[in-house]
């Protein structure tokens, strides 16, 4: 049996797109997609704010790996920074658990159960 959902890809889009959902979950605290793409993305969130937590200098270039440079223009932090500086610090006392995934509604075009996935 497989790790992961292959989710229709193949492996390096597989991979791009899940590293551009978890970089949108920690940019925006929460986005609407598809119910198994949420479940997918849901552990790599985790496991970067795991790291966030840890909050040295190697679990900083770690998350540096997975997440896209990109720039909050409100703030001016990147996404590694939004993790470490103000979603880790939300979850200090938590052990796991950080994301929840909440289906809502079919897609019209093809009738695909989505889901918001986010910090709730």
């Amino acid at each position: 049996m497989a790790k992961n959902r292959k989710l229709g890809r193949v492996t390096s889009h597989r991979k791009a797109m899940l590293r551009n959902l978890a970089t949108d979950v920690i940019m925006k605290g929460r986005i609407e997609t598809t119910a198994t793409r949420a479940k997918e993305v849901r552990s790599m969130v985790d496991q970067l704010v795991t790291l966030g937590k840890r909050g040295d200098l190697h679990a900083r270039r770690q998350a540096a790996e997975v997440l896209q440079n990109v720039v909050d223009p409100v703030t001016g932090k990147t996404a590694v920074q939004k993790l470490f500086d103000e979603v880790a610090p939300q979850f200090a006392d938590k052990n796991s658990g950080y994301t929840r995934v909440l289906k809502t509604y079919n897609r019209q075009g093809d009738n695909a159960p989505m889901a918001v996935i986010g910090f709730f």
